[in-house]
């Protein structure tokens, strides 16, 4: 049980009804989770507003409401009026939870892309110098031998300071999560005082209905995370890295391939194993020594330039950034399976046509005899993205498989046709195989020496949405499936 008076300490606020020396037992904002003692916070989402329910938790046994608008609840409830109610069940949830981020430093990393595998890259080489870290991110949230897990990138602010509680109690001295363009816009890291902010690049996203009105918006809420942070480090090779920085209240550390950059990379080269592509730089400024990371392309030198600027804050030494970053893999994120030292394979998240389209001219430059592309589109979403991807791929891959994803309540045949059209507005050669375990089979089978072979859209996903129902599907399930049935 909490003081309500103590859970409002760091909040400006107005009491219009009841009083403030009441114990509460759980902070609520979903109303079908209202508990006697509650205090719940009325949350205005997209297609309900939480106001509405306010009565109803009441009678379920909530004490105190935290509103933006009037509500009618009985006369014994405290109603407590603030601006913003997600910023204020962020600071709540802070002081429900005793203030977790205190107790540890806070890493958060934001960007368009290489925000889920710098966190695991962090991780690694902290683990490698005796920390003991948590994560929070898109695939899932760590904390120690337990992992949970993601609905969001950046999970509501309850949750991540519940997340952070349970961080300090298993023993965890720092955390590295993914702070995402949403989550500071809707205050879900509101009060957090990051130890460092990262800013990895920034293109246009997630604009549309439901997430940001502009760009010039996306921009300014990935902004908000250099006002809250002691450490700005940020790639200052991205166009828009002036922008994001302007208006920081940090201290500013900068990395990239650019003269004067902090953590300067030079000297990058291509690197081939059998079945395994990499890179390997020269790391130079306020550290210097050669680094090899066994994922391919140049944006892996951007990811793993971003965890040495970080952890060398950790007193990391040398050798131990070097060994962790040739050992660290991120699940789903230019996973590379070994399946035969003839050709390479890999499993990759990528799943709208801009993140294709960096993954394939990546894969380009390390001149493969054919760079296979197998992906398929999800169901009931845009079909301007299926256009978009079957285009890049008919552009970038000598060959194309076209199967299926999630097509969730449409047919698969149809989402195909739509990708097809965007193929054949290309000269790209293609065959579609609707199964998708099929389809793998047939690229394992059919692997050329010094080929490319690419399983794009699934990641770290481990189910196939069809029909409204998840059946288990895991893509390196299917793989040992299909190598075993050469045996």
């Amino acid at each position: 049980m909490k003081e309500l008076r103590s859970l409002l300490s760091e909040l400006e606020y107005e009491v219009l009804q009841g009083d403030l020396d009441k114990e509460i037992s759980e902070i609520v904002n979903d109303s079908r989770k209202a508990v006697k003692d509650g205090l719940f916070i009325c949350i205005k989402g997209a297609a309900f507003d939480g106001h509405s329910v306010a009565l109803d938790v009441c009678k379920a046994g909530c004490v105190a409401v935290i509103c933006e608008d009037e509500v009618n609840v009985p006369e014994g409830v405290t109603v407590i009026k603030v601006k913003d109610t997600r910023y204020a069940m962020a600071l709540v949830s802070a002081a429900y939870f005793d203030y977790p981020a205190q107790k540890m430093k806070v890493i958060g990393i934001t960007g368009t892309k290489g925000k889920t595998t710098t966190t695991y890259m962090v991780k690694s080489i902290l683990e490698g110098a005796g920390h003991k870290v948590g994560l929070i991110g898109t695939i899932e949230t760590i904390i120690g031998d337990k992992k949970i897990p993601s609905a969001n990138t950046t999970p509501e602010s309850y949750l991540i300071h519940k997340y952070f509680a349970e961080m300090v109690e298993v023993g965890c001295d720092c955390c590295v999560m993914e702070v995402s363009s949403q989550g500071l816009m809707m205050h879900r890291t509101a009060g957090i005082n990051f130890a460092f902010g990262i800013f990895t690049n920034l293109e246009p996203d997630h604009i549309g209905p439901n997430e940001h009105a502009s760009f010039e918006e996306y921009l300014s809420c990935k902004a908000m995370l250099f006002k809250q942070c002691e450490v700005g480090i940020f790639n200052c090779d991205d166009e828009h890295y002036k922008a994001v920085a302007k208006d920081c209240t940090c201290k500013v550390l900068t990395y990239g391939f650019s003269e004067g950059a902090d953590f300067k990379a030079s000297d990058m080269k291509l690197n081939t194993k059998p079945g395994v592509l990499g890179v390997s730089y020269k790391v130079s400024g306020k550290v210097n020594f050669d680094v090899e990371v066994d994922v391919p392309g140049k944006f892996s030198v951007y990811n793993s330039l971003t965890a040495i600027a970080i952890c060398s804050h950790f007193n990391a030494d040398v050798e131990t950034m070097k060994k962790a970053l040739l050992a660290a893999k991120t699940r789903g994120r230019i996973e590379i399976v070994k399946v035969s030292d003839d050709f390479t394979l890999m499993i990759d998240y990528a799943h709208n046509a801009m993140s294709l389209k960096s993954l394939l001219t990546s894969l380009r430059e390390y001149n493969p005899k054919r760079l296979v592309c197998l992906f398929g589109c999800g169901g009931n979403r845009s079909k301007l993205r299926r256009y978009e991807m079957g285009e890049v791929s008919g552009e970038f891959a000598d060959l194309t498989v076209i199967t299926s994803d999630n097509p969730r309540f449409e047919e698969p045949m149809d989402i195909i046709a739509d990708i097809k059209t965007g193929i054949e507005k290309t000269s790209g050669k293609y065959v579609e195989i609707p199964d998708r375990k099929d389809a793998i089979r047939y690229v394992i089978r059919n692997g050329e020496p010094g080929d490319v072979i690419v399983l794009a859209g699934k990641g770290h996903e481990d189910y196939q949405e069809i029909k409204g129902v998840k059946y288990p599907m895991d893509e390196r399930d299917l793989i040992r499936d299909i190598l075993a049935e050469e045996v």
